[in-house]
């Protein structure tokens, strides 16, 4: 193999201080206030070619589709829209029947929030490949409050003469429950909206992907124990709050001798061919450009068997029921109900909009384009404030919808709108045809689509090699989801993932930093064995930003890697103590940081040993001179380079020298 050529760098300068490498460099003047460039900005917009041109931006960037529909390409991207958008609509019919027995809501209002969010998504969303419509997760969440607001139990109204027992009134308890959850929709949409135009897309980037992975796992268990109960064919008592979950499997366990057993045969027999048929169409994919429909199917073959089997008349299976044909006219929430849930619809708002950016961005950076997030969040908040007035509930990202979108070829937002259209088909004229259709086929559906989520419990062992902090906190938010329910769990894992950023920048790494030999070059002494230290001269770095939480263990490090007596520094602290109060009193403090350096200037002053700084960044350099650090008493050397300050402590003949490398 040929020996590496050696390349050698030579530079011969001055000694040079932050200052002089400003002057060097051209440093830009401070930049202007909020309030200069408001008014620059609306000087500039006052000229009318300015403010047409403003105000056309702004219409295209707040209604997507007038930038990219009049360019669309028919030729290259017609057909894998088409095709896709049949695909992900036959799709949309089963999850969506499905998942609106998540959100305690008839079957039907399933199919209605799968075609309006998606019209409004179509004209103001900017990802070209998620599917938006009704998802496991948010149904799961909404379903606990429409259940809380509307239980069973308040609407035992009618009385049934031959047994002697109340009757469930379900028309009354179905309208109510309808009532309730496009109340939290329409919150969910004008918190989503606020928020964009506040520019609070940024909220995302503290959703890590440990934390939404280790989330939507743990909702997909409060998913699959919500539909046990379609399952089994029976009737558990609702809970809610903390541990319901434990509750709700400790009370069918109790019931499981009430199962119905044309029920679970239903439910085993379903789950097997779905499991079959998905692995049968794996295997396939790659041979067939469309995948085989085996949701549609299943609910086909299901709803033919229920029908003519008379399942529900014969075993006591539990059907869908009627399912009205047509779609209803907008109606305006209840806004009673707005009191009792806007912490629901808060929750959901940043769920729902987490999980669909996530997703939107990985396609973005695929394809190549930009999804913008404040737009996202807009796009969103219209979808499900404009659908909750058509009775629509809250909706977000399906991943598995997504990727048969993306899978199928489908190349814009066109294919999400030929979906709707294939929903209003089926809404319109062949919905009523699946009346006879088994909730427990539905359930079984939503079992094996869960299947990805619970793949995820595989990061644990892949975050315990790459990352034992993300690992902790995809357990930890996958358990407080558990115990905790969606809502809370959210809230407390959210805060749970700040501690661990609060605890990462408390327990920076301190270092004493040594000279590579006949070099520039400075690394930590004790991850070197052939370092040298600079005689009489200390470099003690930290790898985090000095703040209030941490100024004290950076001034116990500091203490430590130098080796200096505190107490004599104490001592001399005493000595100025009266005329630092005096000098407190005079002027207020500056912020936690400036106040710890200046303290370990002068105290380290106080005991003949000068306190040099180097290889600090602009921000921080631009903290100390708003907060009159460098001044006429106090004005320590600031150098570009460690190896600048060596050089410079070496040539003043100091004989105890401490330089500080990173604030």
């Amino acid at each position: 193999m040929e020996e590496r050529r050696e390349l050698v760098n030579r530079v011969h300068r001055e000694i040079m201080d932050e200052e002089t490498v400003e002057k060097l460099a051209g440093v830009l003047p401070p930049k202007a206030s909020v309030c200069d460039r408001v008014k620059k900005s609306l000087r500039s917009n006052l000229h009318l070619g300015c403010l047409s041109s403003s105000i056309k931006r702004s219409l295209l960037g707040s209604i997507p589709i007038l930038s990219w529909l009049p360019r669309y390409a028919i030729k290259e991207n017609a057909l894998g829209d088409l095709i896709s958008g049949l695909s992900v609509g036959i799709m949309q019919l089963p999850q969506g029947m499905a998942y609106a027995l998540l959100a305690a809501v008839p079957p039907v209002f399933g199919l209605y929030s799968s075609f309006y969010p998606v019209l409004i998504y179509f004209i103001f969303g900017t990802s070209k490949h998620i599917s938006i419509g009704t998802f496991a997760v948010i149904s799961v969440m909404l379903g606990g409050v429409t259940e809380r607001l509307a239980p069973d139990s308040d609407f035992m109204t009618l009385w049934d003469n031959v047994t002697n027992t109340s009757v469930l009134d379900s028309p009354a308890r179905d309208a109510e429950r309808i009532r309730v959850a496009t109340a939290v929709t329409f919150l969910v949409g004008l918190f989503q909206i606020v928020l964009g135009l506040v520019h609070f897309g940024f909220v995302v980037t503290y959703l890590s992907e440990p934390l939404v992975r280790g989330y939507t796992t743990g909702a997909a268990i409060h998913v699959i124990v919500s539909q046990l109960k379609y399952t089994f064919g029976i009737s558990p008592l609702r809970y809610s709050g903390p541990l319901s979950l434990i509750y709700t499997v400790v009370e069918i366990c109790y019931r499981i001798p009430q199962t119905n057993v044309g029920t679970l045969v239903v439910s085993i027999v379903a789950i097997v061919g779905l499991i079959l048929a998905k692995e049968f169409n794996s295997y396939l994919s790659k041979k067939i450009p469309v995948p085989i429909p085996v949701e549609l199917l299943g609910i086909t073959i299901a709803t033919l068997v229920s029908w003519q089997a008379n399942l529900q008349g014969k075993y006591g299976v539990d059907v869908v029921g009627k399912i009205p044909s047509g779609l209803q006219p907008p109606v305006f929430p209840t806004t009673s109900h707005f009191g009792q849930v806007i912490g629901d619809a808060f929750a959901l708002a940043v769920v729902g909009y987490g999980i669909a950016i996530s997703l939107g961005r990985i396609f973005a950076l695929k394809y190549g384009y930009k999804v913008d997030s404040n737009q996202e969040l807009i796009a969103l908040g219209l979808s499900n404030s404009i659908g909750a007035m058509f009775q629509c509930f809250a909706v977000s990202c399906s991943m598995s919808r997504s990727m048969v979108q993306e899978s199928t070829g489908g190349k814009t937002q066109v294919a999400g709108a030929l979906s709707a259209i294939v929903i209003l088909f089926i809404t319109l004229w062949i919905g009523a045809l699946f009346e006879d259709l088994p909730k427990a086929m539905l359930a079984a559906i939503i079992y094996v689509n869960l299947h990805g989520m619970m793949k995820q419990f595989l990061d644990i062992p892949a975050l315990w090699r790459s990352n034992k902090t993300d690992m902790v906190v995809w357990i930890a938010t996958f358990l407080l989801t558990v115990m905790l329910n969606p809502d809370l769990g959210l809230a407390a894992s959210i805060g749970f993932s700040m501690l661990t950023v609060i605890f990462r920048t408390q327990l920076p790494k301190y270092s004493k930093l040594g000279q590579v030999p006949n070099t520039e070059i400075y690394r930590p002494m004790e991850d070197y064995t052939q370092l040298r230290e600079v005689p009489g001269i200390l470099i003690f770095r930290s790898s985090a930003t000095l703040y209030f939480a941490n100024a004290e263990m950076y001034q116990d490090a500091l203490a430590k890697k130098s080796g200096f007596d505190m107490t004599k520094i104490l001592s001399a602290k005493k000595k100025l103590e009266a005329k630092r109060k005096k000098n407190e009193k005079q002027k207020p403090q500056n912020a936690a940081k400036n106040n710890v350096v200046d303290m370990i200037v002068k105290d380290y002053g106080e005991i003949g040993v000068e306190v040099v700084l180097a290889s600090c960044q602009s921000g921080v350099i631009d903290n100390l001179h708003t907060g009159g650090f460098f001044n006429d008493k106090v004005t320590p050397p600031l150098f570009a380079t460690v190896h600048d300050a060596v050089l410079y402590c070496q040539s003043e003949q100091i004989s105890e020298v401490m330089t500080g490398t990173h604030l």
